[in-house]
């Protein structure tokens, strides 16, 4: 027997301020039947093609210690340092930096609620190292 992974649960503390960004970082959108509005406790996003939800869960008390539990993010269009800027300019924050000279590597990031997540290397730029 096995499970699927129904959604992904993000405790928070706006649900609705926090599935709005995330929804612009990610391309994802609301449930058209149940639409998320400011001051719902539980908001979720869906992913272009159906297959993953992201549910933002109103709690009360704040992040206090780094996830046990984090996105890593490929870009589909820019490369991760294009992405990057453009996720620094929509309110992330750089915790660290991982890239290293071979271009390999990665960028560790939190969305406005301190939430920590990553930025990888696209799948253009993995391809184009691998033929050199």
């Amino acid at each position: 027997m096995t499970s699927f992974v129904s959604h992904t649960s993000i405790d928070c503390r706006d649900a609705y301020a926090l599935s709005r960004w995330w929804e612009q970082v990610l391309g994802y959108h609301e449930d058209p039947d149940d639409p998320n509005e400011p001051g719902h406790e539980e908001c979720l996003i869906i992913s272009p093609d159906g297959t993953h939800r992201l549910l933002f869960i109103e709690v009360p008390e704040p992040k206090t210690v780094k996830n046990r539990l984090h996105l890593d993010l490929r870009p589909r269009e820019h490369s991760r340092d294009e992405e990057l800027g453009w996720l620094l300019d929509q309110g992330a924050t750089q915790l660290a930096d991982h890239r290293r000279d071979d271009g390999s590597g990665w960028v560790v990031l939190a969305d406005p609620e301190g939430n920590e997540f990553c930025i990888l290397r696209s799948e253009a730029e993995i391809t184009a190292s691998q033929a050199r």
